[in-house]
């Protein structure tokens, strides 16, 4: 890939590849589906590789998918035409939109999203303005700072979460952080062999195919006694 290319661009080949990884996606969204709730906004839907999942789940009445890129907001409104339960709308965070307040939320879902903005305490703070009260936000972002490499640099990372630091954003923003765990155990040496050593600036396709195949081995994690993962899941829950 060209070091011309921009993290706009090199983001949007990411979200290409990550669509053909299913196994992955459904992995990633069942981690959060006990804390989604009925009234949903998803922040930087990009082509909807989650998105799909949060429409689908039962008990979900109404879904806002948001982005701040165009191309994206098109590719959405064509997937889920005829789905009268969703709304695509625009959102930049930290600026905030009374029209998405009005939606009545009771949940935000944030995936690989954070770490693109660099004023990330304004925009859990513009989060939390949008949900109702005892509302959730349900948030993913990359964990470990030693991870930090040329796939980071080029999808414009800002930065890589430890939990403390994670935990007091979300106190300082105003939530209540009601869980905090780490995910994806068997992505920390793919990705610090792809962005630290070989310095590529985008995952290899054919080590995400292999990647994909193994991702039910990979599910057992959880039964693991080492606490540590490529990702921070982190639920946060607006007081009352």
């Amino acid at each position: 890939m060209p070091l011309a290319q921009t993290a706009d661009q090199v983001g949007a080949a990411t979200l290409e590849r990550m669509a053909a990884a299913p196994r992955f996606n459904r992995w990633m969204f069942e981690r959060l589906r006990p804390w989604i709730g009925r009234r949903v906004l998803e922040v930087g839907a990009g082509i909807g590789n989650i998105s799909a999942f949060v429409v689908d789940h039962a008990g979900v009445e109404r879904v806002v998918l948001t982005d701040t890129e165009p191309f994206y907001l098109n590719r959405l409104r064509e997937r889920f035409a005829g789905r009268p339960q969703v709304a695509v709308a625009e959102l930049r965070l930290p600026a905030r939109d009374p029209r998405l307040a009005a939606e009545r939320l009771d949940t935000v879902v944030c995936l690989n999203v954070l770490e693109h903005i660099e004023q990330d305490g304004a925009a859990l703070r513009a989060v939390r303005d949008l949900l109702q009260p005892a509302g959730r936000l349900v948030l993913l972002v990359p964990s470990l700072r030693a991870l930090y490499g040329s796939l980071d640099e080029a999808l414009g990372h800002f930065r890589r979460y430890v939990p403390d630091e994670l935990r007091a954003e979300l106190q300082g923003a105003g939530f209540r952080v009601r869980h905090l765990e780490y995910f994806n155990l068997a992505g920390v040496p793919g990705w610090w062999l792809t962005g630290r050593v070989l310095r590529r600036r985008l995952i290899p396709a054919g080590a995400l195919r292999c990647y994909e195949a193994l991702v039910p081995l990979f599910r057992l994690e959880r039964f693991l006694p080492w606490r540590i993962g490529q990702s921070l899941i982190a639920i946060g829950e607006v007081a009352g």
